[in-house]
């Protein structure tokens, strides 16, 4: 007989940090994507996605740059420590749900930058969707090939 030799595997849970403080809540969201942004007053402009750096977890360049849109826009980068909770959709939906959010966040907090933000277009939350597949079709909107004969 063999005997099996039961493997322990230790796991390292991370802790979050507790952020403590006077924030602001908003919501953000983008195709299947929502993100639940809150705002801390007074930080060191650290943004925290799903309890990881956002530079970790937005690993592109271009997506770092979305979702710091809304605060360069309006000068307040390095201002404020913004932790955010996103679920749902890929990565780049995600990221536009981050920025969604935290355009909401600075309006909630600063109404007198509605023109600003609305002048980017980062309050409008962008609806399009992917089209249903229609019967007959290989996708939505593509044909089989046509044949002659």
């Amino acid at each position: 007989m063999t005997e099996t030799k039961a493997k322990i595997v230790k796991k390292t849970i991370k802790e979050p940090v507790a952020k403590t403080g006077t924030y602001l809540q908003a919501t953000g969201k983008r195709k299947t994507a929502a993100a639940r942004v809150r705002l801390f007053k007074g930080g060191k402009g650290v943004i925290t996605v799903n309890d990881m750096p956002m530079a970790k977890y937005f690993s592109t360049p271009l997506m770092q740059m979305v979702v710091e849109e809304a605060l360069k826009g309006v000068s307040l980068d390095g201002q404020f420590d913004v932790t955010v909770r996103v679920r749902g959709g890929g990565k780049q939906g995600q990221a536009e749900a981050v920025r969604h959010g935290i355009a909401r966040t600075i309006l909630e907090m600063d109404p007198s930058l509605r023109p600003t933000l609305k002048a980017q277009r980062l309050l409008t939350r962008d609806s399009r969707r992917k089209e249903r597949k229609k019967p007959g079709l290989k996708r939505a909107r593509r044909a089989p090939q046509w044949s002659k004969r």
